[in-house]
């Protein structure tokens, strides 16, 4: 069977992961079928460089990625327009879709920024009232 996953590459406390299609069996740095991508978690953004045509070609013959890579996916959009296609939707309807969700993921840090603000409020307001500490007695 084969798998799309990472392969760990770079230097020491400084990983950047390639992606590759691969045989299960084969171990995590050892020879693989074809490189697909590369991702480097130590950016601000993350850098993402995904060779799609031939994901989906690999994805088409009956590669199962792995669940990390699933993720990396979905965030680049991609695995939403594979499962678009894959269910047999018209072009027209996959752009839509593709559209809506470019304007979300615009949308998506200042969400996040809110959903922050209001979480550290309520943590704020059901936090309890510090106790002052009563005074010493005075020693004679």
């Amino acid at each position: 069977m084969v798998k799309i996953r990472m392969r760990r590459e770079g230097k020491k406390k400084h990983p950047i992961y390639k992606l590759v299609a691969t045989d299960s069996r084969s171990p995590r740095n050892g020879g693989y079928l074809e490189a697909l991508g590369q991702y480097d978690p130590h950016t601000n953004p993350i850098t993402l460089a995904l060779k799609e045509p031939r994901i989906e070609f690999w994805l088409r013959k009956g590669a199962q990625p792995t669940d990390t890579v699933r993720s990396l996916l979905r965030r680049t959009g991609f695995w939403l327009h594979w499962t678009l296609t894959r269910q047999g939707k018209d072009e027209a309807t996959v752009k839509s879709v593709m559209e809506r969700w470019q304007m979300l993921q615009v949308e998506k840090p200042k969400r996040e920024a809110d959903r922050k603000s209001r979480r550290a409020e309520r943590k704020k307001k059901s936090a309890p009232p510090a106790e002052t500490p009563a005074p010493a007695p005075a020693a004679a």
